[in-house]
């Protein structure tokens, strides 16, 4: 299989891929290729500031009280307008959901912790912690054990 990648300010963006027959991977580019909104940022809002998070700066992203919020690096709290179903479509794969009403920028997990109740937490490198559920819990090892 040859890649080949051009990057050229001035031509208009163009995706041709050609293969000898469909297969998962093709369906696993046509569906990322039609999701693909071109943004790579959140416009987020915090008192009276509103302020644009690129996906890198986010670490974890969770509904506190109803809302949905950003969790940044520096551990501050930014309130978005998305749902959260909605921003699994737009954020790329390294964001994984960690359980039920939370996404979290896998680059950015310190560590898992076991609490004594015997739940796991994800501790983020800005200090935040968030609940792991088992189900999503089970889905990250099985990622891990198959790297």
């Amino acid at each position: 299989m040859k890649y080949k990648l051009i990057i050229d300010k001035e031509a208009q963006e163009e995706i041709v891929a050609v293969v000898h027959a469909p297969s998962a991977l093709t369906q696993q580019i046509e569906n990322l290729i039609r999701s693909y909104s071109g943004a790579d940022f959140l416009m987020g809002h915090r008192n009276d500031e509103m302020r644009r998070l690129t996906f890198d700066e986010i670490e974890c992203i969770t509904v506190l009280d109803r809302k949905v919020m950003v969790i940044d690096t520096k551990g501050r709290h930014y309130r978005i307008q998305e749902r959260l179903r909605d921003l699994e479509s737009i954020l790329p794969s390294y964001f994984i959901r960690i359980n039920k009403s939370a996404l979290a920028n896998e680059h950015r997990i310190l560590r898992f912790n076991a609490v004594f109740s015997g739940s796991v937490d994800a501790e983020f490198q800005c200090g935040y912690r968030e609940y792991v559920s088992r189900r999503c819990f089970a889905e990250i090892r099985r990622r891990y054990e198959g790297i």
